[in-house]
């Protein structure tokens, strides 16, 4: 059925050190079985600090949470049977209520080629086009390590698309960017399909104005509201990336600006930039974010100055009321890993809060470097691929009113009595863009700092916890950020 295709070369045999042998060791092992180029390509996309990298969840995550949200898409891991169980199990937690298939697979296997073998059967059996319109198959550590060759799999079966993916946790960073590793993919084959003819239309009324494809996972009604923002320009939405279903991708790049809201898409931007289109980054928070983000989207379609006065009038007024209304007089450290930091410190600042440090585990890149020239010109250090040492440094020396932050940093700041809440859960599960985020911002903010002194009260009842077991040393020591020379680009 795959035209003949020829036998994938031999696997090197397994070297023994598993997934938990050191990324020097599985880097050295990929390159070794043919791995070299897809491991430039990621390198290149997702650089790492000077730490290595932050620590996070299995990056895979990120792919497979975008393969699970998408309409009549499968997806098929491919890996060690602990690593499967709980990118699984993570998966449940997060409610994706959809079942993910495994091609297990033992030394044996592996050594003689038949874990490839079990991988194209896989496919074979699951490429039903009454099911579904995309296979993913998803390479973890020790199969990447290994040179299982899922570029070797047919493009399509029976007009199933099949994507083939390596996301190992020695090559791609953060399960942020891992997301941007699968959506990158499916743009790529997308657009290819694209080129070669008609393709299917997006479900819904398609839009007679021109779009804005927003690149980012965000809150369900920000796209409604960024909507609102572009409709006095005399623009629309485009369906955003990660799609929600094969034909959305079209529709995605069928706009006329691409808006990096979340700036670590780095595969998803090439994408969109082969296409043709433009990309403006950082996104609509606050009065001057929405200002700088609607002149700069307006200039990329070729808007004249009066329709993006027209929009800007039409916002912006509305806007600093609801920020005089709603202050926030508090002092706020940020950290998190889903790449969206940046833009809730802007809009936090906005809104009157003192935000001396801001911690993101995602990267440096063109598309939030206005962010971080912003946040810079207002005394706020930004610190790219964040360890969770310094995130936890910065915390103790500011002694905030509320630090707002990843878990461990939320229960470090909780046994010192001070109120914290976890970015993912409070931030990303709440609009940011336009009036609704600087309204919904402003009342979160306000109900977590009331609980300071509850906070000192317990700690000075029970006391402060026991301190743990000194941890080994890390590569990035926490520093102060007061002592910091300007180190943003780190």
């Amino acid at each position: 059925m795959d035209g003949g295709m020829q036998a994938p070369p031999p696997i090197p045999p397994d070297t023994g050190s598993g997934c938990h042998g050191g990324r020097e060791t599985m880097l050295a092992a990929a390159k070794a079985a043919g791995k070299g180029e897809t491991l430039e390509r990621l390198i290149a996309d997702y650089p790492r600090g000077p730490h290595d990298q932050p620590q996070s969840m299995c990056p895979a995550f990120g792919s497979l949470r975008v393969g699970l949200r998408m309409r009549r898409v499968a997806t098929i891991l491919s890996g060690s049977a602990c690593c499967v169980y709980g990118l699984t199990f993570t998966s449940r937690f997060y409610g994706a209520r959809r079942s993910v298939g495994y091609v297990p697979f033992n030394s044996e296997t592996l050594v003689r080629g038949q874990l490839y073998e079990d991988i194209r059967a896989a496919v074979y059996e699951t490429a039903k086009p009454a099911d579904y319109d995309a296979v993913v198959i998803i390479n973890l550590c020790v199969p990447t390590a290994s040179g299982v060759p899922l570029d070797l799999l047919p493009k399509q079966i029976d007009g199933v698309r099949i994507i083939g993916i390596d996301v190992p946790g020695f090559g791609v960073p953060t399960h942020a960017e891992a997301k941007d590793v699968l959506a990158g993919a499916m743009l790529r084959a997308a657009r290819a399909e694209a080129e070669a003819g008609p393709v299917a239309r997006p479900r819904g009324p398609k839009s007679d104005l021109p779009t804005v494809a927003l690149i980012g996972e965000l809150f369900p009604a920000d796209p409604m509201s960024i909507g609102g923002l572009l409709a006095p320009m005399g623009l629309a939405v485009a369906p955003s990336i990660p799609a929600r279903e094969w034909r959305d991708l079209y529709g995605a790049l069928d706009c006329d600006v691409a808006a990096a809201v979340h700036p670590f898409y780095i595969a998803s931007v090439r994408e969109f930039e082969a296409a043709g289109r433009p990309v403006v980054g950082s996104g609509p928070v606050g009065v001057e974010g929405t200002d700088a983000w609607l002149t700069a989207v307006g200039r990329a379609a070729g808007l004249p100055g009066s329709r993006i006065d027209a929009a800007r009038d039409a916002c912006l007024p509305a806007l600093r009321g609801v920020l005089a209304g709603n202050r926030i007089d508090a002092r706020i450290t940020v950290s998190g890993y889903e790449g969206s930091e940046l833009l809730v410190a802007r809009l936090l600042i906005e809104a009157g809060a003192d935000v001396p440090y801001v911690g993101t585990a995602c990267p440096r890149t063109a598309w939030n470097e206005a962010d971080r020239a912003w946040l810079a010109d207002r005394g706020t250090h930004v610190q790219f691929r964040a360890s969770l040492e310094q995130d936890l440094a910065a915390m103790q020396e500011v002694k905030p009113d509320l630090a707002i932050g990843t878990t461990p940093v939320v229960q470090k700041a909780k046994e010192r009595g001070i109120p914290a809440v976890y970015f993912t859960n409070i931030m990303s599960s709440r609009p940011l863009f336009g009036i609704p985020g600087a309204a919904a911002l402003a009342s979160s903010i306000a109900a977590q700092t009331r609980g300071r002194e509850r906070f000192a009260r317990m700690v000075s009842f029970f006391g402060t916890a026991p301190e743990a077991a000194p941890a080994p040393a890390v590569a990035a020591p926490p520093v102060p950020i007061n002592s910091l020379a300007d180190s943003m680009g780190s």
